[in-house]
């Protein structure tokens, strides 16, 4: 080992010899050093060595000579770490480079310090160490290390060395510990390691040292038992059971909560009890624990039945739900298998492709029927899962099991409100389409026939405006079940909408027994119906479509029987029709003119035609009727009666009525303009009448125009006005204030009660051309030119003008001239004013 060492210094030897006699004080003084350093040489298990700042050896004594086995002579004047490298226990000196610089820079001696030293071949040594300055005019020159060998001092030393070296182990022990170590005396810190520092935030020892744990501790433990009075009950227990060990919750000096597990152990120190408190940190395996208590509740509290079983497929453990949901306990259930217990399915292969589909693809889920102990079956979702260890080997199955008897019957439910009519409980069209595409397809198969039957009740708007909405829906089931107890439990009456309904007649044997249906239907359908307050009489239309004759197709089917019913109201009502070509016919023209109108304004095909009326007594033209006409595209022009019924039904009479009134208007400003002071009447349609915007359209189509108001004649019919009541009075009250003139059109066929006419703000009645004698149609009787006469009459007394339509002869004219009348219009009147100048205006 010394081979290492080179380039050594001569050994001292004795470094001062004895003082003369004549030396004096200082002679004196160097003779008592020289003593001392001779001591300190020749003193057994004393080793003194000594470092200069730059790390280089400038004293060796034979004591360190002989306790590390390095010759003075080899390490004067040689670099400490070239020294300390080559002796026998290296590792053991290796702190003290790290003393040496603490008293390099503070300046001050370092507290004494037990260490072993093992040497070659020997028994290891406990050396006592004690670090110290040598300063000189105020700056640390040297560093001086002495080491005392207290094993050297005989058996007794040897046992105090050992008891030393284990209190200097305990020591590092308490410093390196990974674990926070707390001496605790009267229940304050007295002392701290660093991994308690650390533990608990702190910037240094200082702020635990003089405190209680439970200062570090929340007011009050998890359990709501004050934190102080539990840490004193604790120690009190640690004291009596000389250790005790639990679970505490903390708080660092940043405030931060953790739980720590503590060992609390009592110890004896002169004559004083003193605690250890080892601190762990807990807090993950509390989490853990907290995971795993509230895995364990949800299984125990679930709803839904939790079964796990081994690799075998036998029931291991089970959550209370299952005996709830099967009445199946843990005895019935732990250690048998999981399908003999109520979960197997009436196919008795089943679950083993349910297992083989668990196994190829680690679960499988799906509905089954269970089994209760009771007896009784019940719907129910399982989910099986396989479940593997790390390695991948299979270790448990985990199955849940719920019952979903109240979700089939929720479902049942949402499908039946799907399905059927919310207020006649019928199936509706999406349950209808569904059974006649069944119907269909068993009627294809057997080569029978099948019938469509589509009804609609008559006038149901009537009942539902004027009383209520409320009657309206008591009459629809009361119809409904009357249909129902009307045919067979295998045919079909559903609501198709409205008061639309639709029947199917599955299997029919022929025509005669659909026509036997309907007509019983019919009959149903007009008895008297009592609805509370209310008596009423209902008549319905019916529409028939026969399979396969009248189509094959679901769509084509619905279609012409509702062909047929909408013929079964064209031909007066309460009466049914079987489909045919002809109606067929009449309906793809109503549906091509229905098209065709609504772009017809668009396109400006809509014309006016102006029907002169003439003064009776001295042939003038005092206005003109402004009469609509259609310049179809492939059918020319059109009558009103070609296309206004068409019109009204699909809601284009508004819009159709408002340019009837802008054009007027504007012609007869056009007339005002070249001389003549013309009056222009335009008919208003049931539609205008009713809706809102009537008294805005008319002023608009005024202010347009530029037209008076009184030069503005609006006709109604005399049905319309019986039928109209107090609100069509009122519109005609607001059109009457405007300045416009009101006229009665066809006055006679409504048989409405001549007092009537006082309700209503009325200038004019229009005899009806059948009134006439020699009207159109053939000689008209005397009741009939009776009734002309009574309006003349009845005009005259209530100061109303009466002009009459129609008029053709001459010789109709010369009656009305003789009865009275104001003012007359037709053929006959135009005939008057053909080819004049006049006639040009109104074409």
């Amino acid at each position: 080992m010394s081979d290492r060492i080179v380039g050594a210094a001569p050994s001292p030897g004795r470094l001062l010899a004895a003082a003369e006699p004549q030396a004096g004080a200082a002679g004196t003084a160097l003779d008592l050093l020289s003593i001392v350093v001779a001591a300190v040489e020749q003193a057994p298990g004393l080793a003194v060595r000594s470092i200069d700042r730059d790390g280089i050896v400038r004293y060796w004594s034979l004591g360190a000579a002989r306790l590390y086995g390095v010759a003075a002579e080899l390490a004067l004047g040689q670099p400490w770490a070239r020294v300390a490298a080559s002796l026998h226990d290296a590792a053991a000196l290796a702190d003290f480079s790290g003393e040496l610089a603490a008293v390099w820079e503070s300046g001050k001696a370092r507290s004494a310090r037990l260490w072993k030293l093992d040497a070659d071949g020997a028994a290891p040594r406990c050396i006592c160490s004690t670090v110290f300055p040598v300063i000189q005019s105020g700056r640390v020159r040297q560093v001086v290390c002495i080491d005392a060998d207290i094993t050297a001092s005989g058996q007794e030393g040897a046992a105090q060395g050992a008891l030393l070296l284990m209190g200097d182990n305990f020591r590092q022990l308490y410093d390196k510990s990974a674990d926070a170590i707390v001496l605790l005396r009267d229940e304050h810190i007295a002392d701290a390691n660093p991994a308690a520092i650390a533990l608990f935030q702190c910037e240094d020892r200082q702020r635990l040292l003089g405190r209680r744990l439970s200062d570090f501790s929340p007011l009050r433990q998890p359990d709501g038992e004050l934190s102080s009075l539990r840490g004193t009950q604790l120690a009190a227990q640690a004291h009596d059971h000389g250790n005790w060990r639990h679970d505490w919750r903390y708080q660092t000096c940043a405030g931060q909560l953790f739980w720590g597990e503590v060992l609390l152990t009592s110890v004896t120190l002169d004559h004083t009890y003193l605690f250890y408190a080892v601190i762990r940190d807990i807090s993950s395996r509390k989490l853990a624990e907290q995971a795993l208590y509230l895995s364990a509740q949800v299984v125990e509290h679930a709803r839904e039945a939790i079964v796990v079983l081994d690799p075998q497929q036998l029931v291991v453990s089970m959550n209370p739900a299952y005996s709830e949901i099967s009445g199946y306990s843990p005895d019935d259930m732990l250690g048998k298998a999981f399908v003999l217990h109520g979960v197997e399915p009436d196919a008795p292969a089943f679950f083993e492709h349910v297992w083989d589909e668990v196994d190829a693809n680690g679960y499988w889920q799906g509905d089954i029927v269970g089994q209760r102990k009771a007896g009784g079956r019940y719907p129910a979702w399982l989910s099986l899962t396989a479940i593997r260890d790390p390695q991948g080997q299979l270790s448990n199955y985990l199955a849940i099991l719920s019952d979903i008897s109240e979700r089939k019957k929720n479902e049942e439910h949402t499908r039946h409100l799907a399905e059927h009519d919310f207020l006649t409980d019928l199936p509706n069209r999406v349950l209808l389409l569904d059974r006649l595409s069944l119907a269909l397809a068993a009627a294809r198969r057997k080569l029978s026939m099948l019938a469509i039957l589509y009804l609609d009740l008559d006038h149901f708007k009537y009942i539902n405006d004027s009383m209520g909405h409320h009657v309206g829906d008591l009459l629809l089931k009361e119809v409904a079940r009357r249909l129902v107890r009307c045919v067979r439990g295998v045919d079909t009456v559903s609501r198709h909408g409205g008061d639309e309904f639709v029947i199917i007649l599955a299997e029919v044997g022929g025509i005669d027994q659909v026509a036997h249906v309907a007509s019983s239907l019919l009959h149903a359908v007009t008895q008297v119906y009592q609805l509370g307050e209310y008596e009423l009489h209902v008549s319905t239309s019916i529409g028939v479509a026969i399979f396969p004759s009248d189509g094959d197709s679901i769509d084509t089917l619905v279609h012409n029987a509702d062909i047929a019913m909408y013929h079964a109201k064209e031909s007066g009502r309460n009466n049914f029709q079987f489909f045919n070509a002809e109606m067929n016919a009449q309906i793809v023209e109503r549906a091509s003119l229905e098209q065709g109108l609504r772009a017809a304004l668009g396109r400006d095909e809509f014309m006016l035609e102006f029907e002169p009326a003439l003064d009776v007594a001295s042939g003038q033209i005092v206005g003109a009727e402004a009469l609509l006409r259609w310049r179809h595209p492939q059918l020319g022009v059109l009558p009103p009666e070609r296309f206004i019924a068409v019109a009204e039904e699909c809601g284009l009479m508004v819009s159709i009525g408002n340019w009837v009134l802008r054009h007027a208007c504007l012609r007869a400003r056009a007339w005002h303009d070249a001389g003549h002071a013309w009056s222009v009447s335009v008919n208003l349609s049931p539609a205008q009448c009713l809706h809102n915007n009537l008294l805005h359209s008319v002023q608009e189509a005024l202010a347009v125009s530029g037209l008076p108001a009184g030069s503005l004649e609006l006709e109604v019919t005399e049905s319309l006005l019986m039928k109209g009541g107090a609100r069509l009075a009122g519109v005609l009250a607001q059109l009457r204030a405007l300045g416009a003139r009101l006229a009665i059109d066809d006055f006679g066929t409504g048989y409405s009660r001549l007092a009537n006419l006082r309700h209503y703000p009325v200038d004019k009645l229009k005899i009806d051309p059948s009134f006439l004698p020699a009207a159109a149609e053939g000689t008209a009787g005397e009741s009939d030119t009776a009734v002309a006469a009574t309006i003349i009459a009845m005009g005259r007394e209530l100061q109303l003008l009466v002009i009459a339509e129609g008029v053709e002869t001459a010789q109709q004219l010369a009656y009305l001239r003789a009865q009275g009348c104001q003012q007359y219009q037709g053929r006959y009147a135009s005939a008057q004013v053909e080819g004049s100048a006049l006639a040009m205006l109104l074409q």
